[in-house]
């Protein structure tokens, strides 16, 4: 047989033995859209449909959606999320009537688990349509505590210093890191720096890419250069999933242990206990989930065996407990001494009583310092919400004596001092804003009851001479819904001769919540048309006060 023809035999053999190769399975687009559908319809009607599927993963209704996507296997090489992201926690809708959201905690979860194997362990590509995705700042820094805890350890102060800063990379939990961390070994996340677009911007944009021949690129787990060109005036990045051979990816692991719910009870405390085996001031970067594990133990796990030994064998560790209380008593922050105290209880270390001495403690020590502010008033108004530290007036006579600022007043009114409280009242109408500002915090926690009070105050902020610290003040009076006649008139005679649109802004923001029947409302009426200052944004809380005193009968809700 000649060689062509034999050539031509051959090949049709084959063509037998060997078909066409089938067309490839279609890629499969994942979708969580807690808020705006423009980008997920944008993907939908560019790409072509025996190329790729969409399964939207959110089912309105119903909370366990994600947790229903794995159990129906669901496998993703693409992933596009849309929601607001502002505040690095969760994905979240502005929508009144939604219930869906997606929180960073459970993308941790699914992420460190292998309940779920299916659902990102094929990614190609992640878009994150939301502000700050992929925005690279520290959450978290290493305070000097971390520096002294360091040194006190044995280290120089050099090396504290090259080790805290270290730490406060480690645990820096930006938000690019954190999504670095839950996507791992992706090859392509997109995200935002800072402000995302809104959906219909960011679909016109998307339009513009697929209308360019793009989407070949969709799946491919190549970044897109057209992709970011086209979102770069408003701050799209990429990053790749972290790796098993990345800086971070012990800390990864260290993360999962807390979010992993393959792991037993008994084996996450066995971790929390290694944890607490290291320098405290890494201890203290976990903070945060050492609280939130420690608050997440069901009462029927922690009477089970295992998991009681587990918990006796932290609570017994006496070198472990030293060390935490002494980094707890040298904490930078008052907030964050409150919070330690707070864990040392569960974890077994303090007493009831102990933890009632360590707080007092606490106090006296910010009593004697200099530098007492808002943020204390707030901590100890919070932590005497139920009147447990009343008992800290007592045999602090001394103590009272030397304290003569007002954020030392503050203090001392959260505690009970009565005296301490009307000093705190006389700073509500200080020309310092700052005195101002602590006693607006401390009468978030302490509201005026008494009328003859009011009254002092009303009189006292129609007296100010400080527009910015009088706009406070009277922001302040605001939440106390007055309906005393005579307080009222106060404020409604210091109208016409407001010197700033902001104190009379502040002003309606308090008569437009107070009893209606205490004021004579058609010469009110009268009185705010006539001397309002005019405004340069158009209408405001002024006109919404004008027309609620027209047509509201009945006294402001």
């Amino acid at each position: 047989m000649p060689t062509f023809a034999r050539f031509v035999l051959l090949a049709a053999l084959v063509a037998i033995a060997w078909p066409p190769a089938a067309r490839a399975d279609p890629k499969t687009v994942c979708t969580i859209t807690v808020n705006s559908p423009d980008e997920r319809e944008t993907f939908r009607r560019s790409l072509p449909g025996d190329e790729y599927q969409f399964v939207e993963l959110v089912e309105r209704g119903r909370p366990d959606w994600l947790a229903s996507a794995c159990r129906q296997g669901v496998r993703c090489d693409v992933l596009l999320i849309s929601g607001h992201f502002d505040g690095g926690d969760e994905f979240y809708s502005d929508r009144v009537d939604a219930r869906e959201s997606l929180p960073v905690d459970e993308m941790e979860r699914v992420s460190c688990s292998d309940s779920c194997p299916g659902l990102f362990s094929q990614l190609k590509e992640v878009y994150l349509f939301g502000c700050n995705t992929l925005n690279a700042d520290a959450q978290k820094d290493a305070s000097a505590e971390i520096a002294r805890s360091l040194v006190r350890a044995g280290h120089s102060q050099a090396d504290a210093e090259d080790l805290a800063r270290v730490l406060g990379e480690r645990h820096a939990g930006s938000n690019r890191d954190r999504m670095r961390q839950i996507f791992k070994d992706v090859p392509a996340i997109y995200g935002f720096s800072s402000k995302a677009p809104l959906g219909p911007v960011a679909a016109s944009v998307l339009d513009r890419y697929f209308a360019a021949g793009a989407t070949g690129e969709v799946g491919s787990g190549r970044a897109s250069a057209k992709l970011l060109s086209l979102f770069a005036p408003v701050s799209m990045t990429v990053a790749s999933g972290s790796t098993a051979a990345d800086p971070q990816a012990s800390y990864r692991s260290d993360v999962c242990h807390f979010a992993d719910d393959r792991l037993s009870v008994e084996q996450r405390l066995a971790f929390v206990h290694e944890l607490l085996q290291r320098d405290m001031a890494e201890v203290r970067m976990f903070l945060d989930r050492l609280e939130r594990y420690s608050t997440t133990i069901p009462d029927k796990d922690r009477q089970a065996a295992p998991v009681a030994a587990a918990l006796d064998a932290i609570a017994h560790d006496g070198p472990a407990r030293e060390r935490y209380l002494e980094f707890a008593r040298d904490a930078d922050e008052p907030a964050v001494r409150a919070r330690m105290i707070a864990l040392a209880a569960r974890f077994g270390w303090l007493t009831a009583a102990e933890k009632h001495a360590e707080l007092l403690r606490m106090i006296d020590d910010r009593l004697a310092r200099r530098d007492a502010g808002s943020a204390d008033v707030d901590l100890i108004c919070t932590l005497n919400r139920d009147g447990a530290l009343g008992d800290a007036l007592l045999h602090r006579t001394a103590t009272m004596a030397r304290s003569t600022g007002i954020a030392h007043a503050g203090i001392l009114a959260c505690l009970g001092s009565l005296e301490a409280h009307g000093r705190v009242l006389q700073a509500l109408t200080s020309p310092s804003d700052d005195d101002v500002q602590i006693a607006q915090v401390y009468l978030r926690h302490r509201p005026i009851a008494d009328v003859s009070e009011l009254r002092l105050v009303a009189n006292g902020i129609a007296s100010m001479r400080n527009p910015d610290a009088q706009v406070r003040a009277l922001d302040a009076l605001a939440q106390h819904q007055l309906s005393d006649r005579e307080s009222l008139e106060q404020l409604t005679r210091l109208f016409p001769v407001a010197k700033s649109l902001g104190v009379q802004r502040a002003i309606a923001g308090i008569l437009i919540r107070a009893d209606y029947q205490a004021i004579d409302r058609p010469q009110l009426v009268r009185a705010l048309r006539q001397h309002r200052l005019k405004s340069s944004d158009g209408k405001d809380l002024i006109d919404v006060l004008i027309r609620r005193l027209q047509i509201d009968p009945a006294p402001a809700a």
